[in-house]
């Protein structure tokens, strides 16, 4: 068993005010809690755009409209603190604007590429279809990583709001394979992605909030001892889950007695 490494757990929610129109910024107040229910010692940070990106143990970067991802892209880049986090061992999750921009390249408004931090092997291009509204459900893929205790993680739920096609590269792998809702949109059946300790994903909710299973994982990349080999899950105290349990398979089975979504196509939906 691996034990968490000793010290404070610094979480750190990338541009929320560029990037948090889905309300992804919960995503850093669920690792927070969840650590600090269990005694660790951790501190949330929010990280503006106008300022210098805070050098943090975990980042999360949510989602947002064309204009702004393109500015939050810029500036990430242009700074270069988040490469150089995760190249020193941080982990990174993005959701849907925020996942693209981890890639290598993703499209603006008009579907003119612009350059991503290239911490995924994913292409976002400007999806020709109808832009992807609705429920989400996808079980994870037999190469997702594994939580601590070596079992995969549990189905993922959660709401996607995209007009984007993603396609994975070599050196990534799918998080999941969609069983209601749209995902990448590439024609694989997939949704998200990860490689080391960066993972990207479309699912919304927050998507921690609703899958508290993936918050626990990023937990043990992040607890993981110095040095670690990158596949290391640190071993987490067990917390009582009943509430959280009770909501999600209120939500599954939801899902298992509705019709697909009804996918909608709006001119200036956010990304």
């Amino acid at each position: 068993m691996i034990t968490p490494r000793p010290g404070r757990l610094t979480i750190a929610v990338v541009h929320p005010d560029l990037l948090g129109t889905y309300g992804d910024g919960g995503n850093g107040l669920i690792l927070a809690r969840r650590a600090a229910w269990r005694g660790l010692d951790v501190e949330l940070l929010q990280a503006p755009s106008n300022e210098p990106l805070p050098r943090a143990d975990l980042y999360t970067v949510g989602g947002g409209e064309d204009g702004p991802q393109v500015r939050a892209a810029t500036t990430l880049i242009e700074e270069g603190i988040l490469v150089e986090a995760v190249g020193d061992g941080a982990v990174v999750l993005g959701v849907c604007a925020g996942f693209q921009l981890l890639g290598r390249s993703f499209p603006d408004a008009t579907g003119r590429p612009h350059e991503g931090l290239g911490l995924l092997d994913v292409t976002t291009t400007k999806g020709s279809g109808p832009r992807a509204v609705g429920e989400l459900v996808a079980s994870c893929a037999h190469d997702a990583p594994r939580m601590a205790t070596g079992d995969h993680l549990p189905r993922l739920t959660g709401f996607e709001n995209h007009g984007g096609v993603t396609s994975l590269g070599p050196g990534v792998r799918p998080l999941a394979h969609v069983e209601h809702g749209v995902g990448n949109g590439a024609g694989d059946q997939t949704e998200g992605a990860w490689s080391g300790r960066v993972l990207g994903t479309y699912l919304h909710g927050p998507v921690l909030a609703r899958n508290t299973a993936l918050a626990d994982l990023l937990l043990g990349w992040a607890l993981a001892p110095a040095g670690s080999p990158e596949a290391t899950v640190a071993q987490l105290a067990s917390l009582e889950d009943a509430d959280e349990m009770s909501l999600r398979a209120e939500r599954l089975e939801a899902m298992q007695r509705i019709r697909p979504a009804r996918r909608l196509r709006r001119r200036t939906s956010p990304r």
